[in-house]
């Protein structure tokens, strides 16, 4: 199981396969005191280390902390990646991060400052608590840029007020105009709010690549042609934002839209979400997500959910990669 805590915010695990490793990269018992920093792992013969360091520690600078041009502590994140993809072993990622730990020598503020900057770039503003709701979906485009390329096919099964939207047409618009985004919702309203967002953010021919439909997300495949490689499928499950907060995505719909979402999701390709709990039924519609999830071969997919520990009503963040 791979383990991942900020400030004891943050769980990550996958979904459907056992234990492999365990890692703790940064602990941090406060801002103002002192910061312990530890690893520890199941997987190799490296024993537990830790080193604890005062120092001052900001979290509005945090918020904007830039990567380390000049490092020590170079392929961390790059291991993680490939972890969570399928394309490292844990042992290989166990190794490198006692290597770092070895080549770091005590200098823990600058291994801190470096993990918070660079092994936390994609879901870092996820663990500041500011606006969980905008920096969860902030996370997932990051995400995206890792599977996403020019010229794909796309989906956006619940398109809200259209900031997945948009944020998919910046990564698969390019020239050739071969990319498209296809956006779906039940609500008219998400639809005109997406549209209106579209006519203020891009041109026209990038307009043109979106196709949006007024539909349940359960019926992807009644608006994606038959035999279409979409790579990514991402769905926000709740209501819509600023909305009647009693229309919401129900777990026998999202179930059936993520069996049609597994069906047209080619090699290498990604479905993403983001869970709101806070709601009625929306504990329940995480645990259809998980149980779905937990289906999956192995030998197939890679499923990871990312959840804050001690905020039950924080979204969550799911992501099933198809190998």
């Amino acid at each position: 199981m791979l383990t991942l805590k900020f400030c004891s915010r943050l769980h990550s695990l996958p979904i459907n396969r056992k234990p492999l490793f365990a890692f703790t990269d940064t602990t941090l018992k406060s801002f103002s005191n002192a910061n312990v920093l530890r690893l520890s792992s199941s997987a190799s013969s490296c024993s537990a280390m830790s080193f604890q360091q005062t120092h001052n520690f900001s979290a509005s600078t945090n918020a904007s902390l830039s990567i380390f041009e000049d490092s020590p502590l170079p392929g961390l994140e790059s291991d993680l990646v490939g972890y969570v993809f399928g394309k490292k072993k844990a042992t290989e990622v166990a190794h490198l991060a006692c290597l770092i730990l070895e080549t770091v020598n005590g200098n823990v503020k600058k291994f801190i400052d470096y993990a918070v900057a660079t092994c936390k770039e994609d879901i870092y503003s996820f663990l500041v608590p500011r606006s969980y709701i905008a920096e969860a979906v902030y996370c997932t485009h990051r995400v995206w840029k890792h599977v996403v390329r020019k010229g794909d096919i796309v989906v956006d099964a619940t398109c809200g007020n259209g900031y997945d939207t948009l944020a998919m047409l910046k990564l698969v618009a390019d020239e050739s105009g071969t990319g498209c985004v296809y956006g779906l919702d039940v609500q008219g309203e998400a639809l005109d709010n997406t549209s209106s967002l579209l006519d203020e953010t891009v041109n026209r021919a990038e307009k043109q690549l979106v196709k949006l439909f007024n539909i349940c997300h359960s019926k992807i495949e009644e608006v994606v042609p038959k035999d279409t490689s979409v790579r990514l499928v991402a769905f926000n499950l709740g209501y819509l934002p600023g909305g009647d907060k009693t229309v919401i995505t129900k777990s026998e719909t999202t179930l059936m839209a993520l069996e049609a979402a597994e069906r047209i999701l080619i090699q290498g390709g990604l479905i993403s979400m983001v869970v709101y709990v806070g709601h009625p039924g929306g504990r329940e519609e995480l645990e259809t997500v998980e149980a779905f999830a937990s289906r999956l071969s192995v030998d197939n997919w890679i499923c990871c959910k990312f959840q804050m520990l001690n905020r039950p009503l924080a979204p969550v963040l799911v992501f099933l990669f198809k190998r």
